[in-house]
C-alpha cells in the first residue's frame, strides 16, 4: 500500500505500508515497514530497517531506531526511546565523525501484545516478552518475561500477570 505524504509529513518512498495504517502528521519514517492496520502517532521517527506489525500503535513522540523489531498487537506509549549501541562515539578512532561502518546495531524484539508505558526507554538487545507490560519511565536492560509487569530503574519484575489480563 503506498501512502502520500502530507505537507507535515516525511514518510521515504521505501516505506512499505499494510493495509489501513493510519500515520498523523510530523513523522519521519524511512526503510521501515509497518503493518496491517497500525496507528503512528505525532512526531514518532521511525528508521530504517524497523518492522512493525499489525494492529500496532506507536504514540506520540516516540523514537524506534533501526534493529528494532515490533511484532503484532503492540501498544507502545508516548515518548519511547528505543537504543541500538551500547558504547555510542560521535567519532571513529581517527577522529572523524563515525559511519555506520564504525559501530555494531544490536536488535531489540518487542513480542506479540507486549505493552511498553510512557517514557520507558528500551536499551539495545533486549527482548520484551509476549503480552509483558513495561511500566511508565522504567529503563529496560534485560529481558522481560513473558506475561510479566516489569518496572523501575532498571525495571524489575513486579509480578505475572494472570486470568483475563493475559487474555
Amino acid at each position: 500500500m503506498k501512502i502520500e505524504p502530507g505537507p507535515l509529513q516525511k514518510i521515504a518512498p521505501n516505506v512499505k505500508f499494510g493495509e489501513g495504517v493510519k500515520v498523523y502528521d510530523f513523522v519521519n519514517l524511512y526503510g521501515c515497514e509497518i503493518g496491517d492496520h497500525s496507528k503512528i502517532g505525532t512526531f514518532v521517527e521511525i528508521q530504517k530497517g524497523v518492522k512493525i506489525g499489525k494492529n500496532c500503535k506507536i504514540s506520540s513522540h516516540t523514537f524506534i531506531c533501526e534493529g528494532v523489531t515490533i511484532e503484532d498487537d503492540v501498544f507502545i506509549g508516548h515518548n519511547v526511546t528505543f537504543i541500538n549501541d551500547m558504547y555510542p562515539r560521535a567519532t571513529a578512532e581517527g577522529g572523524g565523525l563515525q559511519t555506520e561502518a564504525d559501530w555494531v546495531c544490536i536488535p531489540t524484539l518487542i513480542r506479540k501484545g507486549a505493552s511498553v508505558g510512557s517514557s520507558a526507554t528500551i536499551l539495545a538487545g533486549v527482548t520484551v516478552g509476549e503480552k509483558a507490560i513495561v511500566g511508565a519511565g522504567s529503563v529496560v536492560t534485560k529481558d522481560v518475561p513473558p506475561g510479566t509487569i516489569v518496572a523501575g530503574n532498571p525495571a524489575k519484575v513486579l509480578r505475572k500477570i494472570t486470568g483475563e489480563k493475559m487474555k
